[in-house]
């Protein structure tokens, strides 16, 4: 297709019968200049527009480490990972970021992998202690790197540009224009391709309301609110670490199923928080704007700002959970007396009348299961589905989302079979290992 570079073969193991006008604008690009900036909303893949030009650059034959991808948080890093060994290239990738032991990815970067994806602060500290030999590393990806500048990360990523010698292409990608490129990048004169929606960043899919809180204490209209929409897929949103455990102890003591996420908890216990949303084991996510970006849940419907974002493009991003690709959705503002419409928001606005009684949601027909084997150990989701099937007595249509992690993995089950389903596998073996098997809570 370009420089006989065919992607057909990735699409397929991804699922996706062809690439979208960015995407192809994307690889014309990256094969034409040696410095592009990519503008698109979130949810329109450019994650596959970055990917596929370092594949189409990477030298099959080599040993060393071609391109590095930077990225603001972990959950990004791992989801990109996740593409990556979904597409099947038959190359190594290796995932850098706080939160687990180092000595791990030490171990991966022994024999140098094609592709080093990771945070600043973790890439930094491998280029520091000689862990990353940098010096055949052509090709540079900062996704979202307006996030990374706002973050802080501007020393790191400095010096990770500083330490490729034989850089010589970079791909910028954000859903926002909205800041300005460090010149130590090296991408002043860099083509931009700008695929943002006209007149701002929204989706045509999404849709705003409001809802009126007559307290400034809005904990009652959001259990009211939750209660009116459902057991739909929701993201609520507060704007800081000690409202988001508040407010979902709240929705708890409601007899709302819910769980919660920001940058302060430990890392598993963030990424079982993530796969019980993931899974449908949750309907409601409350948290923190750590989780406008990078994540890639699907089938988001609601976004619910339980406080007013600060600024236009964390609006933007917390929408861009949901009304991805060909999907609708909802943002909804829950608005005090002492508050009003942010005035970057033009588009009609829509006021919901919240019911006098309050019905409680159905609870969630999954429940988590944690298990502690993974790859590292050598299991993989069909060794989960015959030991659950086989030991735990579960019919296929009772075994959910299933997701392998290095050292653990969550695998969702029908919530009435899941108690009996914990005694009947409580002593059992999964390939002759006997490992720590209970709900996640």
């Amino acid at each position: 297709m370009f420089n006989n570079f065919s992607p057909a073969t990735y699409l397929a193991n991804l699922n996706i019968e062809s690439l979208n006008p960015m995407q192809e604008a994307s690889l014309h690009a990256t094969s034409d200049h040696d410095n592009v900036i990519i503008l698109s909303a979130t949810g329109s893949g450019k994650t596959l527009a970055f990917l596929l030009p370092i594949l189409r650059s990477l030298d099959r034959a080599s040993t060393k480490t071609g391109a590095m991808i930077i990225v603001p948080s972990r959950e990004l890093a791992l989801q990109i990972e996740q593409v990556f060994k979904s597409m099947g290239t038959g190359l190594k990738i290796t995932c850098c970021y706080g939160g687990h032991k180092r000595e791990i990815e030490e171990n991966n970067l022994i024999q140098p992998p094609a592709l080093i994806v990771g945070t600043p602060g973790r890439i930094s500290d491998h280029l520091r202690r000689g862990n990353i030999k940098a010096d055949t590393i052509q090709t540079l990806v900062l996704d979202e790197f307006d996030k990374s500048l706002e973050l802080g990360f501007l020393d790191e990523i400095s010096f990770i540009v500083s330490s490729l010698p034989a850089l010589q292409k970079r791909i910028l990608t954000s859903a926002t224009e909205s800041v300005e490129i460090p010149s130590f990048i090296g991408a002043d004169n860099a083509t931009r391709l700008d695929f943002l929606p006209p007149g701002g960043d929204s989706s045509p899919a999404l849709s705003i309301q409001t809802v009126f809180s007559p307290a400034k204490d809005k904990s009652e209209i959001l259990f009211r609110l939750v209660c009116h929409l459902g057991n739909r897929s929701s993201i609520i949103f507060c704007n800081h670490r000690d409202a988001v455990e508040r407010t979902s102890s709240l929705l708890s003591d409601k007899s709302i199923v819910n769980t919660f996420y920001h940058g302060a908890m430990e890392q598993r216990d963030r990424e079982v928080a993530l796969a019980r949303f993931r899974n449908g084991s949750v309907n409601f996510l409350v948290t923190t704007d750590l989780a406008a970006r990078g994540l890639d849940i699907p089938n988001i419907r609601y976004i619910i700002h339980y406080h007013l974002p600060s600024t236009e493009d964390i609006f933007t991003h917390r929408n861009g959970r949901t009304a991805r690709m060909d999907a609708s959705g909802t943002a909804i503002l829950i608005l005090s007396e002492e508050e009003k419409l942010p005035p970057y928001i033009t588009t009609q606005v829509d006021k919901i009348n919240l019911p006098e009684k309050a019905e409680i949601p159905e609870k969630p027909k999954w429940a988590t299961v944690f298990i502690g084997a993974g790859k590292k150990d050598k299991i993989n989701k069909v060794d989960i589905v015959g030991f659950l099937s086989n030991r735990g007595e579960l019919k296929k249509e009772d075994i959910g989302l299933i997701e392998v992690k290095d050292f653990f993995s969550f695998v969702a089950v029908r919530r009435s079979n899941a108690s009996h389903l914990i005694q009947l596998v409580r002593d059992q073996k999964i390939k002759n290992k006997k490992v720590r098997i209970e709900i996640a809570k």
